[in-house]
């Protein structure tokens, strides 16, 4: 158990355990090869932001019931199968400090593990009385495939715009948040208003995260994120800090960072981040990571005062600053 689930997880560890046996037993097989690589993805819980955004929204908005933690279990196996894809198309090596599935079974069974996770997921929405988590769920695949999709169009772009970017992220990791907190709402009885409110939190609270993921990727220490870094330079992506680098530099100095880029050399990494200091670029994407906290923060104050609410706080206070 991390730091922050131990601080912050405590008034909901116990729907958290019973999400955790529900992922446990729709994803039992009766094929040993098949159970095996989902034990093995058992593994790559993590941080358990998007289950735990889902119980809180649903504290801080009303009560919770049996489907959160089910909903809880799908959101999770979402985001595991979107990992388990994203690794095979990062070409990755580690994942929470373990083998990646593609590393360990190849891209064919970690193609197809994914698409068992996400086939389960759905299973597990279809089981509800409302067919409202089902319809969600799916325009979140669908919203998540687009932002890959996306990503994938514009690898190489040197001239990726800003607001491309935040498409991106938007889609590939702030939409299944947002739906997170979305479902954790609807299912505790809130009223429109205030799901919407918690919907947009999730949504901000998702791009801050992925934009200090893609700050980690460049300026983390391995060990400590427990992933391979360093992909997005080597698949051609562009994220925020280096976007707002090549927007500042004059036409040689950016012709001589998109060189860089190019390089394999073993320093490369460490000159790119000189390049990025000397811009200011990597203080520029840590302002544009508080100022999505801050939105999101601001969804808060219409909720009536709760453990839940303080919490969802100060879960998007530590996105800001995470190192891991």
């Amino acid at each position: 158990m991390t730091v922050l689930q131990h601080d912050l997880y405590g008034g909901i560890q116990a729907e958290l355990d019973a999400s955790a046996a529900i992922f446990r037993d729709e994803l039992r097989s009766d094929l040993p090869f098949v159970n095996e690589l989902c034990e093995y993805v058992e593994r790559y819980h993590g941080k358990r932001v998007r289950p735990a955004v889902l119980l809180l929204a649903g504290q801080a908005a009303g009560r919770l019931t049996p489907a959160h933690a089910v909903l809880a279990a799908v959101v999770e196996m979402v985001h595991i199968a979107t990992l388990v894809h994203d690794d095979v198309l990062d070409d990755a090596d580690t994942r929470r400090h373990l083998p990646t599935v593609c590393r360990l079974s190849g891209n064919e069974a970690a193609v197809l593990l994914g698409d068992v996770l996400f086939s389960h997921a759905y299973h597990l929405c279809s089981g509800l009385e409302s067919q409202f988590a089902a319809r969600q769920i799916g325009r979140t695949a669908v919203a998540l495939c687009e932002g890959e999709l996306l990503q994938v169009s514009n690898r190489g772009r040197f001239d990726l715009s800003e607001a491309t970017y935040l498409e991106i992220i938007l889609r590939k990791t702030a939409s299944l948040i947002a739906t997170s907190c979305l479902l954790g709402a609807h299912y505790a009885g809130a009223d429109e208003g205030t799901v919407r409110r918690l919907a947009t939190f999730g949504e901000s609270l998702g791009i801050a995260f992925q934009i200090r993921d893609d700050l980690l990727d460049i300026t983390g220490d391995a060990a400590e994120v427990g992933k391979t870094l360093g992909r997005d330079v080597e698949k051609g992506k562009l994220t925020l800090p280096l976007i707002h680098h090549l927007r500042a530099v004059d036409a040689r100095e950016r012709a001589a960072t998109e060189a860089l880029l190019s390089d394999t050399g073993d320093d490369r990494d460490a000159r790119i981040v000189e390049r990025l200091r000397e811009t200011d670029s990597i203080a520029f994407a840590h302002d544009r990571v508080r100022v999505h906290v801050g939105t999101a923060i601001a969804q808060l104050d219409a909720l009536p005062p709760s453990p839940a609410r303080d919490t969802l706080r100060v879960m998007a206070d530590f996105v800001a600053s995470r190192t891991f």
